[in-house]
């Protein structure tokens, strides 16, 4: 029980060391990171980032934006798969949870695309590069006992996907 409860305790400090504040919005720059993934059915999104200063301290900006045409089996798994990406300097985790970011429509440049913001706890260095990671996910899973059909999408990180076309339309050429 004493384990517990100061494991508890040390993960709540933690937790309370990288608190992140909600500073607004900006347009990103001229070159912002990009990253992203798709969808096994077709489809993904694209992550586009980039640090400033403010008042010191390193702030995340951001804006993602999904595929219009994607399977209805991978609508509506962009925001949870957003909460479940993070943005590193080094090896280190600048911040959690990327669902902050701003949605915006796919384009081949993220330049000058409204962008929202947060201020970490990080000191604020000039050159900073960050890396985007979104770890690889099953964002749907249906198992029939009826007639033994199983589904399965995932979602893996292979760079920016929101420009990436549907299952369908690589299919049907659309």
């Amino acid at each position: 029980m004493r384990n517990a409860l100061i494991s508890l305790i040390c993960i709540f400090a933690a937790a309370a060391c990288t608190p992140v504040a909600k500073v607004g919005k900006t347009s990103l720059g001229p070159s912002p990171v990009l990253d992203g993934g798709t969808y096994s059915t077709g489809g993904g999104i694209t992550v586009a980032a980039q640090t400033i200063n403010v008042g010191g301290m390193t702030a995340l900006c951001g804006a993602w934006a999904e595929s219009k045409h994607q399977s209805v089996l991978s609508k509506g798994a962009a925001p949870r798969v957003m909460h479940s990406g993070s943005v590193y300097l080094g090896d280190a985790v600048l911040h959690r949870d990327l669902a902050f970011m701003a949605k915006v429509a796919p384009a081949a440049s993220y330049a000058g695309q409204p962008a929202n913001c947060v201020v970490t706890q990080t000191p604020w260095s000039a050159g900073q590069v960050v890396k985007i990671r979104i770890p690889r996910q099953e964002v749907l899973r249906e198992n029939s006992d009826q007639d033994g059909v199983n589904i399965s999408v995932t979602f893996r990180q292979t760079g920016p996907g929101a420009m990436n076309p549907s299952l369908k339309s690589l299919i049907l050429g659309n």
